[in-house]
């Protein structure tokens, strides 16, 4: 299961190997915002051997690189260099719709031909909205690549590209615009039929705040949340990981359209539920199994 995915920059093989322990179930490998122009060459040099030491180590974390986009210049020469490491997955920062991640698509295929990877290995979680662009592009991911496992938002990249004063209001609650990107990105990853994954908490001293916020993710149909720091990963985990009773209660709704195979509607201690109960029920438990 893939509840908290932890931004680590790339250039640090220190920060990497303490990231290991931090609980993350995916680090994701930076070679874009927090690395500079100049330490990009040793960025790529490090992730890459780094990814290599560890692809064979078990009860590790996911391992996803963040290149540089697809407009930069700098994209190249970061799949030439950590491609042949075999990443379990990239990540695609502000990408312009499923456009965009066939285009990915395309240049990993290549690469995995090319370095002896088995075809399709490479998984891609884009990030959706970091430009006004990506926005209005939301609804187009269905069908784009085999390869697309989540979408993500981000608010930080969306706030330059607006050139608001912030993203928050006072009492840390996202702004109108903010939470319209974070609303397209459930909307997104839904009709794409992958994973809703939910943006960074940068006050990471605030933990209560994050808890907060994590829940409120969650119940709106986020299976996951990103971090930047190693102590958010605790309570990432926790607000994401289904309880028993979750479990045992979905595993009843399942078990009763089984009996009924042909109901549509079906009572469940004491509910009438139908067929979109069952499709939650048979989600949760899919992601439990992960």
């Amino acid at each position: 299961m893939m509840r908290s995915l932890l931004f680590v920059p790339g250039d640090s093989r220190r920060k990497l190997e303490k990231a290991l322990a931090s609980g993350a179930d995916a680090l994701l490998i930076d070679l874009e915002d927090s690395v500079a122009l100049d330490a990009k060459e040793n960025a790529r040099q490090v992730t890459a051997a780094f990814v290599a030491e560890m692809k064979n180590v078990t009860d590790r974390p996911l391992l996803y690189v963040r290149v540089n986009g697809l407009t930069t210049g700098l994209i190249e020469a970061d799949l030439d260099t950590v491609m042949p490491s075999g990443p379990d997955g990239i990540v695609l920062p502000k990408a312009v719709g499923g456009v965009d991640v066939s285009h990915l698509g395309a240049k990993l295929a290549v690469r995995e031909a090319e370095s002896g990877l088995p075809d399709g290995a490479t998984r891609i979680l884009a990030i959706a909205t970091e430009n006004a662009a990506g926005i209005f592009a939301i609804g187009t991911f269905t069908g784009a690549s085999h390869r697309l496992m989540g979408l993500a938002w981000g608010g930080e990249d969306l706030s330059a590209d607006l050139g608001a004063e912030t993203n928050r209001h006072d009492d840390g609650l996202y702004t109108d615009p903010y939470r319209i990107a974070r609303a397209f990105t459930l909307f997104g990853a839904a009709a794409a039929a992958v994973d809703a994954i939910d943006s960074v908490y940068t006050n990471f001293r605030d933990h209560d705040s994050l808890r907060a916020e994590c829940l409120a993710s969650r119940r709106d149909g986020f299976v996951a949340k990103m971090a930047i720091h190693p102590a958010q990963i605790p309570i990432i985990n926790e607000a994401f990981t289904p309880s028993v009773e979750a479990i045992a209660r979905a595993q009843g709704v399942v078990d009763a359209f089984n009996a009924n195979p042909g109901a549509g509607v079906v009572g469940v201690e004491g509910e009438m539920l139908d067929r979109p109960h069952l499709l939650r029920a048979e989600r949760l438990l899919g992601r439990n199994l992960k």
